[in-house]
């Protein structure tokens, strides 16, 4: 009997330590299994693939709608005229022969420039003479040849010359580079005469007025923005002034004149006006157009 209880008592005490580590066992396996946790995760992505598609739809949505309208702007822009270039005056002399310019061409600028200016009396008066040109240029001469031509007494003159200050030959042209190209084509005219460069390009007004001072000066070549200046502060006179000549019939990279250049044909007629036509009137000085 004793045997006996005590095999059940074993049998018993085994069963249930079995069938507690049955229980642990199945309570460690329940938390690994963690559903809620892995379930998350996956809805979150497929959320986020869910967005990136739909922006990407969005995306090629707009793009579809952009490119229709570029297409419609250039299909408006190809039907509508183009617009003709203005003719400036470079086309306009590009076509045209070179004609050598005349006493009535200077004439009409004169009396154009000044119609809006002066009275009727007054533009009267700024009538010039055939008497007081030169003969012109007919496109065939160098500067000294022209010269040679309009000044055959010139080796006199320039010897009789012995004022300070004054010049008796002025060569106006439209630019420093032009002036000096033609004291370069003097050399087989001036002989023994002294010419002055009469621009602004790196010469100091200043410094023009010594030179002027300080020994006699027979030609002066220049701009006449510079020249109207020396004439106005009493550093240039026109005591002596004989001979004018307007280099008018050179023409620039653009074809222009002279008298083309605005700002050149704004300080040319002051020029004019600072005495040269005064003293055209009373006989002392004549223009020749080169």
């Amino acid at each position: 009997m004793g045997d006996d209880l005590g095999d059940e008592w074993w049998t018993h005490e085994g069963n249930s330590g079995a069938s507690e580590v049955e229980e642990e066992t199945q309570l460690e396996k329940q938390p690994t299994k963690k559903p809620n946790t892995k379930t998350k995760p996956e809805k979150r992505k497929s959320v986020t693939e869910k967005t990136v598609k739909a922006k990407k739809t969005k995306k090629n949505e707009q793009k579809e709608c952009i490119i229709p309208q570029k297409k419609e702007t250039e299909d408006e822009n190809s039907t509508k005229p183009k617009r003709k270039r203005k003719k400036t005056i470079t086309d306009v002399l590009s076509s045209s022969e070179p004609k050598p310019g005349c006493p009535a061409d200077l004439q009409s600028l004169v009396t154009q420039y000044f119609s809006d200016k002066r009275s009727v009396i007054e533009q009267e008066e700024l009538k010039l003479l055939d008497s007081c040109f030169l003969s012109s240029n007919d496109l065939t001469h160098t500067l000294s040849s022209y010269l040679k031509q309009v000044c055959p007494k010139w080796s006199k003159i320039q010897k009789q010359h012995t004022e300070k200050s004054s010049v008796v030959l002025l060569i106006v042209c439209s630019s420093a580079l032009r002036a000096i190209e033609l004291i370069k084509q003097l050399t087989a005219f001036k002989g023994e005469a002294k010419a002055l460069k009469l621009f602004a390009k790196h010469i100091k007004i200043e410094e023009q007025v010594k030179l002027l001072q300080k020994g006699v000066t027979h030609i002066g070549v220049g701009t006449p923005g510079r020249i109207s200046a020396l004439i106005e502060k009493e550093g240039l006179g026109l005591q002596a002034l004989r001979y004018v000549v307007l280099d008018w019939n050179w023409r620039d990279q653009k074809l222009r004149r002279m008298v083309d250049v605005p700002e050149v044909k704004l300080d040319f007629m002051k020029l004019l006006e600072s005495g040269i036509l005064n003293g055209c009137k009373e006989d002392k000085i004549k223009i020749g157009l080169f």
